[in-house]
């Protein structure tokens, strides 16, 4: 059987001529890097970088209890931030286990905007619909939007130059209304960085004019494309979670170390029951950060060791580039969870030295 085709962006043709390299994911051709991943991870960090992520999905609630109903899906509480503000949260399955996680945006009780994981866009929206309650009606409206995002600490100024001074200076986890080139867009102060930025959600016909804005308004900010292999050491840098690696459908948010957006004082929402149950009972297993010494880098799926037996695995690894530390995400028993616990990582047959840390692995303060 042939391989299905590959999906493109709206900017795959301003990608090739940025000389990117060109891999398949989430069911895309993507680029993975353009002038190498190191230099795109330390652009994010001291300038800004731009990323193609017109992959993700975008899903709209509507309706009289638009609010309420995507609240009864989400383990997090929407009422508890205000119009035009976003919120981390995580989808359940009735048993406790993660569909997806997710950033919704709340433009008014009436509606909502949500972005999911690309992978997972199919699988969330039948879930949604499965579950949706009230006088809502749900939308999946991904195939008509581009997403550019816009990171770094010389984002907010790169930003201004484009959409203005008040949205280049608006505060995280925001989201307004904007226009480009006369095309209605959604500008949200959110990323998958730890930088400032925003993510421009915006028609697929204005992306490349958009992209090319960006880069002429930022030639003296040292702006520049960033890849799939900048994205993903910046965010576990970050100690954000990767679906699929992370999290999935064999994890709960608080084994995930999501307790913080799983509001068990809320009303019903899925999964409610099965959650209330395991904190009851205790968790077994805990996501953690982890550092590893004698030049060992943790990579997904490498076994974690305690006195000789293993104990759990590794999720993501990298050599962070920002720190030159070996870090890791992994699940371990939460008995071994706690921070400056001595563990081991069988890198390939070696065992290697690795200790519990705190997340973030990076922090700006350290770079300053």
């Amino acid at each position: 059987m042939s391989e299905p085709a590959r999906r493109r962006t709206s900017l795959y043709e301003t990608h090739l001529a940025h000389g990117a390299r060109m891999v398949p994911f989430a069911g895309y051709e993507m680029p993975v890097q353009y002038d190498g991943m190191l230099a795109e991870h330390h652009r994010v960090r001291t300038a800004v970088g731009l990323f193609d992520v017109s992959h993700m999905g975008e899903v709209r609630v509507r309706g009289k209890d638009a609010l309420g109903a995507v609240n009864r899906l989400v383990t997090n509480d929407l009422t508890r931030v205000g119009d035009g503000r976003a919120q981390y949260t995580a989808l359940c399955h009735e048993d406790g286990t993660i569909v997806d996680d997710l950033i919704c945006y709340r433009l008014s009780p009436e509606e909502v905007f949500i972005c999911v994981n690309a992978s997972n866009r199919e699988s969330d929206v039948a879930h949604m619909r499965a579950h949706l309650t009230g006088e809502a009606t749900l939308a999946d409206e991904s195939d008509a939007y581009s997403q550019i995002a816009v990171q770094g600490p010389r984002a907010p100024e790169l930003l201004a130059r484009i959409f203005g001074k008040k949205l280049g200076g608006l505060g995280p986890f925001r989201i307004r209304a904007a226009t480009f080139e006369g095309a209605d867009c959604l500008f949200a102060t959110t990323g998958y960085t730890g930088e400032p930025g925003a993510e421009i959600y915006l028609p697929n016909p204005q992306a490349p004019a958009l992209w090319a804005a960006l880069m002429h308004a930022g030639e003296d900010l040292g702006v520049g494309p960033a890849g799939l292999g900048a994205r993903d050491t910046l965010r576990l840098e970050m100690g954000y979670c990767l679906y699929g690696n992370d999290i999935d459908r064999t994890t709960t948010p608080l084994e995930a170390s999501l307790g913080w957006v799983t509001r068990l004082d809320k009303d019903a929402f899925v999964g409610k029951a099965a959650l209330t149950r395991q904190e009851a009972s205790g968790v077994a297993r805990r996501l953690v950060g982890i550092e590893v010494g004698e030049r060992g880098i943790p990579r997904q799926g490498y076994p974690i060791v305690k006195d000789g037996v293993a104990v759990g695995h590794v999720t993501s690894g990298t050599l962070s580039p920002s720190t030159g530390r070996a870090i890791g995400l992994a699940y371990v028993p939460s008995t071994l969870a706690e921070a400056g616990t001595e563990l081991a990582v069988d890198c390939r047959g070696k065992l290697k030295p690795a200790r519990v840390v705190p997340t973030p692995f990076y922090r700006r303060e350290q770079a300053s």
